[in-house]
């Protein structure tokens, strides 16, 4: 495995695409992920293979990016690219942990994608288990334009999801805060608890559990009538 790390690069490039592709080592894709911190749904990753003569402009990483122009590019590249996604649900996190649930994601993305890369550029420290090589690439949604592009897709899926929730289950207000921990989700955990997309080995959805589910039964008085 080897670990690339660049102090600063104001956008990404196709240069350890590129790299790799003189080596022939072909194709080459680019995996992300994104949802790991938030309280409710799922761990969505995505894997995309560009096509060197045909990348879209404006590819960057996903946090720097608005959420319109995400849209607009999330468009682009399932029009022009190879895309694979997979997502691990709030059980499968449960289950086996945030990071072990988000490396299985990122492996599923490229077992989805139309055709298998010859290499797998992934950001971060870890790299999940591939059929092919792979280098795991600190920040790098900053600095490679696959694993930019693989953000992008992650994120408008995993927005749109959250967006679906909100209208399943109001209330929580997940379209607003996407499943993140901030005041307004907190405040309606107090008052609604959990719901079925919550993640109950997370602290405060097992606090929140546990609120709405004291040790002491509640006793009921029943007058006869």
């Amino acid at each position: 495995m080897v670990r690339i790390r660049v102090l600063s690069q104001s956008r990404p490039t196709f240069e350890r695409e590129s790299a790799v592709l003189a080596r022939g080592v072909a194709p080459v894709a680019g995996c992300d992920e994104v949802g790991r911190g938030p309280l409710a749904g799922p761990v969505v990753a995505a894997a995309v293979i560009l096509d060197p003569a045909n990348i879209p402009d404006g590819i960057d990483d996903s946090k720097k990016l608005d959420a319109a122009r995400r849209e607009q590019l999330y468009a682009a590249l399932v029009a022009c690219a190879e895309v694979g996604v997979a997502l691990a649900p709030p059980a499968r996190i449960d289950r086996d942990d945030i990071r072990k649930a988000s490396l299985w994601a990122l492996a599923a993305a490229v077992r989805a994608l139309p055709r298998q890369p010859g290499h797998v550029l992934v950001d971060g420290r870890d790299l999940p288990i591939f059929a092919c090589e792979g280098t795991a690439i600190v920040k790098g949604d900053a600095l490679c334009l696959s694993i930019a592009a693989a953000s992008i897709v992650a994120k408008v899926v995993r927005d749109r999801m959250m967006q679906g929730l909100d209208r399943l289950h109001p209330g929580y207000g997940f379209a607003a805060h996407k499943g993140y921990g901030t005041a307004a989700h907190r405040s309606a955990l107090a008052a609604l608890g959990p719901c079925c997309h919550h993640r109950r080995s997370f602290a405060p959805i097992r606090l929140a559990d546990a609120v709405a589910a004291p040790d002491e039964p509640t006793l009921l008085r029943v007058e006869a009538g």
